[in-house]
């Protein structure tokens, strides 16, 4: 069924925010999807928002989870994927981060963030972003024991357009200073006819604690976060097309047998170079409301 804005997501989370695909770690991946759902537990209602504002961009990113989850199964690899409203609170933002739970979003006061009490955004914390974490990091180590240290692939989406402006790419790659994954990728990605494929485009990979800077950069492992247009991947054939797409991108990376892609090294942060600074360039756009 295709995706459409007059539908909402409404699924019981219960005690686990995230969902688990199992996988073989053998085939040195870990795909993540940092904000698969629209879902909002019942004790938040729905943050005083409308039905059709929570399946607009700014509660989740459209058709990513679909491709997320064909993608781990096309490869055999492992997956997590998130289970909570980035308007809940956002898991691809580091906690000292002002857009951790956004009280406007794309000009929309999300009145259930408004005024929250620092023992209900702990609670948040504690209940949803937290346990997203410790499941990915829980992923990674059991990885990392099996002799194979993973490469992080995270999968969101983004809209086509943006204030009336088209974007002309059909996928983007994100990333920040570690090369070794992310050079190849843009470069099996070229391959496919008829696209155009951003680099650090439609936003920019430098972002202070978020999820492949928590568990890839500090990590130092290899990652890079995979953007697809959102009106590619509406409807079940989208998915499926463009999960194959990736598939046969990551196959041809991974299968160069670069020992370098499953190393542990520390390359930092370009975020890094001057301590204080405000975030980097996503955290700025998603604060004016320019989300993927």
């Amino acid at each position: 069924m295709e995706l459409r804005l007059d539908t909402l997501a409404k699924d019981d989370l219960g005690a686990t925010p995230y969902r688990l695909i199992e996988g073989d770690t053998r085939t040195g991946l870990l795909i993540l999807c940092d904000h698969a759902e629209n879902s909002i537990p019942e004790p938040h209602g729905t943050l005083g928002l409308k039905p059709q504002d929570l399946n607009r961009h700014i509660a989740y990113d459209l058709g990513a989870a679909g491709v997320a989850e064909r993608l781990a199964q096309e490869l055999g690899a492992p997956a997590v994927l998130s289970r909570f409203s980035r308007l809940l609170i956002d898991p691809n933002r580091g906690l000292d981060d002002p857009t951790l739970i956004m009280q406007i979003s794309d000009g929309l006061i999300v009145a259930g963030n408004v005024g929250l009490t620092p023992e209900e955004i702990e609670t948040r914390i504690a209940r949803y972003y937290l346990p997203y974490h410790q499941v990915i990091g829980e992923a990674i180590d059991s990885a990392i024991d099996s002799g194979k240290p993973p490469v992080v692939v995270s999968v969101h989406s983004f809209t086509q357009a943006w204030k009336g402006v088209t974007r002309p790419w059909s996928v983007g790659v994100l990333w920040d200073k570690d090369p070794r994954f992310a050079l190849p990728l843009l470069a099996a990605l070229r391959e496919i006819p008829g696209i155009e494929v951003g680099d650090n485009a439609p936003y920019s990979g430098q972002l202070k604690g978020d999820t492949l800077y928590r568990h890839g950069t500090t990590r130092g492992l290899a990652h890079a976060l995979i953007e697809v247009r959102q009106d590619l991947i509406l409807s079940p054939e989208g998915q499926a097309e463009w999960a194959m797409h990736l598939a046969q991108a990551l196959r041809k990376v991974m299968g160069d047998g670069s020992s370098a892609l499953h190393a542990i090294e520390l390359h930092g942060s370009l975020t890094d170079r001057v301590r204080g600074t405000r975030p980097g360039l996503r955290a700025q756009q998603e604060r004016t409301g320019h989300h993927g």
